[in-house]
């Protein structure tokens, strides 16, 4: 069996086309993740008990199964609940909940870092709850939050991979397809290894880059 990169170069724009779902599942699924995982946090930290303990249910539930099942749970399971979904749309709702329990686990634990004369301090001042949500957790707890979020992050990018099992056109159906096509799988095999690695580097690489640069701005506990 010979390493054949004609095979590659053959289907480069299929291989082009499913990148870029890849990317855009995973882009989308990421802000979606952390906008839902915020309001849940934020719910969880103002909204009482009866609002916590069912949330927090939810989130270790969604955190206690593999994304997998929970994908085969929307995609299959919608329709008997009245929910029939494409393959693309039943994907990033997947993705963004399944992103959104951790998130909202990071959210929460960067609230409770923040020190509490911070926000004493502002409510003293005459601030309301959204204002010191808004002026004084956000920018103080955001600096917290980035290194746990640019790793759960990397970890949504190869998690997509999963959605292939429900047919989405992303890079790991349409490079398999190719392998099957071809019977080249060693280079199909081989060329997904390269790519999510070169987008999981860079992913990482532009995450350090933003620690570093916000880092000098981190407040310094008493």
């Amino acid at each position: 069996m010979m390493f054949d990169p004609g095979v590659i170069l053959k289907h480069l724009p299929e291989i082009i086309s499913g990148t870029g779902v890849t990317l855009a599942l995973w882009i989308a699924g990421m802000v979606l993740g952390m906008f839902i995982g915020f309001v849940v946090a934020t719910l969880r930290r103002y909204g009482g008990v009866m609002v916590d303990i069912p949330l927090g249910l939810v989130v270790e539930v969604l955190r206690g199964t593999p994304f997998l099942i929970q994908i085969f749970l929307v995609y299959y399971g919608g329709p008997f609940v009245g929910i029939s979904l494409d393959p693309i749309p039943c994907g990033l709702l997947g993705l963004s909940i399944y992103a959104a329990a951790y998130y909202s686990e990071i959210f929460r634990a960067g609230y409770g870092a923040v020190p509490h004369g911070h926000v004493e301090a502002a409510e003293c001042l005459g601030f309301s709850r959204l204002q010191v949500i808004r002026r004084i957790l956000l920018p103080e707890m955001a600096l917290i939050v980035l290194p746990p979020s640019v790793n759960l992050s990397v970890i949504l990018l190869k998690e997509s991979a999963v959605l292939s099992i429900i047919t989405v056109p992303e890079l790991t159906t349409t490079v398999s397809a190719i392998g099957s096509q071809e019977y080249a799988f060693l280079e199909a095999i081989f060329l997904l290894a390269v790519i999510y690695w070169v987008i999981v580097e860079a992913a990482a690489r532009l995450g350090r880059f933003a620690e570093s640069r916000f880092s000098t701005y981190r407040f310094s506990t008493p």
